[in-house]
């Protein structure tokens, strides 16, 4: 009778262990999956990066106890200075709290409030056609005056306060409005380049004529520059780290009935809510196609 040498005798038993262990959850080390991927904004609309919408995910992974980091994938051309702001503190909360590194993976672009978030990141990994960087603040709107007088409408505003009409789109823009709002942004872009610096000043390889201008750079240039620590795409980097058998765990935003259209729940039409949400779909269109995407 053929008798099975020692190693080949333990390998159905092998095979048997693993499968229980992948059963009860450990069968490889598990990594928590945060994906954010959208425009920063505070509206709750599906592709949406906001505090709201985000914590209950970033909660949720942080508590896997085994778990001995957290992987963050981001895709986002930016938006709200103070969601960015908010989103990229409690993810650094977390993580103290915690007591567990966070790496951060980019798949198209972390551009402007997009690489906010991710710096927060003990490492960012992108690829090499990913963008990166876009470390400035856009203010923008529209003007509506020279449309108005061609179709005979004039604009009726009465306010208290010298300065409630600032930038108003019906009425011509004033200088005074422009450099009050160019001051806004000044002080927001200095929030954007301290909190670079506070996370990444040790790793940034260029002079702040450079880095903070609000240009955007591949992710081979952001190498380069110190704006993100490797090039490598999380699926690649987690084996490499933690074994071919590595769970990842992506952690997804629970649905709410909140979050279904009321579609055929009303017969009115409201003219302004329309405009708004084909302006909105025009410069969140706007934001991806910057960057060629």
């Amino acid at each position: 009778m053929y008798e099975l040498e020692n190693d080949e005798k333990k390998k159905p038993l092998e095979k048997f262990g693993y499968w229980i262990g992948k059963k009860l959850g450990k069968g490889g080390v598990t990594i928590p999956v945060v994906r954010l991927h959208g425009v920063i904004a505070s509206d709750q609309k599906p592709n949406r990066i906001n505090i709201q919408s985000v914590n209950p995910m970033l909660e949720k992974a942080f508590k896997i106890k085994k778990a001995p980091v957290v992987a963050i994938v981001i895709n986002s051309p930016g938006g709200s200075p103070v969601q960015s702001r908010l989103v990229a503190n409690r993810i650094s909360q977390l993580s103290k709290e915690h007591d567990k590194k966070v790496l951060v993976f980019v798949e198209d672009v972390a551009a402007s409030g997009g690489y906010f978030i991710a710096v927060v990141g003990s490492e960012i990994f992108a690829d090499p056609s990913s963008i990166v960087g876009s470390i400035g603040v856009v203010m923008g709107g529209f003007g509506f005056d020279e449309a108005i007088k061609k179709i005979g409408v004039s604009r009726r505003l009465y306010v208290t306060g010298k300065n409630k009409s600032t930038l108003d789109p019906f009425l011509p823009e004033k200088k005074t409005d422009v450099d009050r709002i160019k001051k806004v942004g000044t002080e927001i872009h200095k929030t954007f380049i301290d909190y670079v610096k506070t996370h990444r000043d040790d790793k940034l390889k260029a002079k702040d004529d450079v880095l903070f201008t609000g240009e955007w750079w591949t992710g081979v240039s952001g190498l380069d520059l110190g704006l993100i620590d490797a090039i490598g795409d999380m699926h690649e980097v987690l084996r490499e780290r933690y074994g071919d058998d590595v769970n990842l765990k992506i952690i997804e935003a629970k649905k709410s009935l909140f979050q279904i259209p009321n579609i055929g729940l009303s017969t009115g039409i409201n003219a302004n809510s329309i405009a708004g949400e084909a302006i909105s779909a025009i410069e969140e269109r706007a934001l991806w196609s910057r960057f060629g995407l």
